[in-house]
């Protein structure tokens, strides 16, 4: 995935806030006596209101309860974080607790050893946890990573432009998309909004279409054989082509960002499309890009992907990610039990109760109050199974290829079986 702050930390691009302990680098000053003092260095990308006081919080009544520790923090932005990362972990040196999204490049960061394994550390409380939150950051059966928050891709869509447009319900099946897309344009509505130039949110459609047409054992299957050359893929390819044959989208949406004034997110704020697919986080964007800055309130409503009839993929299948916690190989023991305190049901509440996170603990899930986090939060619950984004779940250079190649299909400059090609050539050259 192309990393945006909105889709990843719902937080806006702003500096770090004042308070925090900006470090230089990395460093271990952690003690080999559980017993001595401790220091953990903590970077993490909720750089704004309202999660970088509640993190900072957390950190002092930490600290308070356990006078031998020192919490360090470094809030950073998205792409600063990426990138002073990668400087770290190419010197072998990661910090003690930071960021990380899970899939292929949490394997990687496992593969070099730089990352601890956390499965007897976290044993006795993960159980707590919702399982499809936990599954991006468990690698070979054994678990690298701890989730604080999870979400999942879906459509929100306009409620009063379905109605006006006949569309009576939300769509259960991929041609009852069409069928709508088809109802809209005939309304002289725009169906669909998409941030064609950034390319992620393009990736959804195939992806989620993939997954309907093969089950999640297909994209499994392709990341264990380095080959997306299958007819499931070339069918996703198929499906989302017989979309884009319908000009569902703005004007212009090939040159359109996902959050500038006249973006994806946009456009749905201020009305002017009848749907996106988009992840939990699209609520709160289409509000801030909106130029009301309210977005649509309780006219906004949200189903998830449909299936494809003759599929074998189920609608309770989700697609999304979220965010969570590596410990670095050197960190002192602190930071496993610190880590274990930003997850417990009071922290996650009161992280929920930002509207900012969605809980990984089931029962902090009543801290939620945001309707539309409700929403996404009942859904995932009773999941049966969750994808990482394509472009996390590969190794780095796949997962873009991936985003590459489906904006090429709907530009139309390549068919469903060249994209396969492309991405199957990438994934068996790494």
């Amino acid at each position: 995935m192309t990393a945006h702050l909105s889709r990843r930390t719902l937080l806006g691009l702003v500096g770090a806030g004042a308070g925090a302990h900006l470090l230089g680098a990395c460093s271990d000053d952690g003690s080999d006596d559980p017993g001595g003092p401790q220091s953990i260095n903590w970077w993490h990308i909720q750089n704004t209101e309202p999660m970088l006081p509640v993190w900072a919080a957390m950190a002092t009544e930490y600290q308070a309860a356990h006078p031998g520790v020192t919490v360090d923090i470094q809030p950073l932005e998205n792409e600063a974080f990426k990138a002073k990362l990668t400087t770290a972990t190419q010197a072998g040196s990661p910090p003690d607790l930071f960021q990380s999204w899970g899939g292929g490049v949490l394997k990687q960061q496992v593969d070099a050893g730089l990352v601890k394994d956390l499965t007897d550390a976290v044993r006795p409380w993960i159980g707590g946890l919702l399982p499809a939150a936990v599954q991006p950051f468990t690698i070979d059966g054994k678990i690298y990573g701890v989730p604080f928050d999870v979400g999942m891709v879906g459509f929100w869509y306009n409620k009063d432009l379905f109605a006006r447009a006949g569309v009576a319900a939300a769509p259960t099946s991929w041609a009852g998309v069409l069928d709508a897309v088809g109802k809209l344009k005939a309304a002289g509505t725009v169906p669909i909004a998409l941030g064609g130039k950034e390319k992620w949110p393009a990736h959804y459609y195939w992806a989620y279409l993939a997954m309907r047409i093969g089950g999640l054992g297909a994209l499994q299957q392709a990341a264990k054989d380095n080959n997306f050359d299958t007819p499931d893929f070339v069918a996703a390819g198929d499906r989302l082509k017989e979309l884009v044959d319908l000009q569902p989208f703005q004007k212009g949406f090939l040159g359109a960002d996902y959050s500038s004034p006249d973006g994806q997110a946009a456009t749905m704020g201020n009305g002017r499309a009848a749907m996106e697919l988009m992840g939990q986080w699209a609520p709160s964007v289409q509000a801030s890009s909106s130029t009301g800055k309210k977005g649509l309130g309780d006219k906004l409503g949200f189903f998830p992907f449909p299936i494809v009839d003759g599929g074998k993929g189920s609608a309770s299948e989700a697609f999304g990610g979220g965010n969570g916690f590596a410990v670095g190989k050197d960190a002192p023991d602190a930071a496993v039990d610190f880590l274990k305190t930003l997850l417990t049901v009071d922290n996650q509440g009161r992280a929920a109760k930002t509207g900012a996170v969605l809980p990984t603990v089931k029962d902090a899930a009543t801290a939620i109050t945001d309707p539309n986090n409700k929403i996404v939060a009942q859904n995932l619950a009773s999941a049966t199974g969750f994808q990482l984004y394509l472009d996390q779940a590969y190794p780095p250079a796949v997962g873009q290829q991936v985003n590459d190649s489906v904006a090429e299909l709907i530009a139309g400059t390549k068919t469903p079986a060249q994209i396969v090609k492309d991405i199957t050539a990438v994934a068996k050259s790494q």
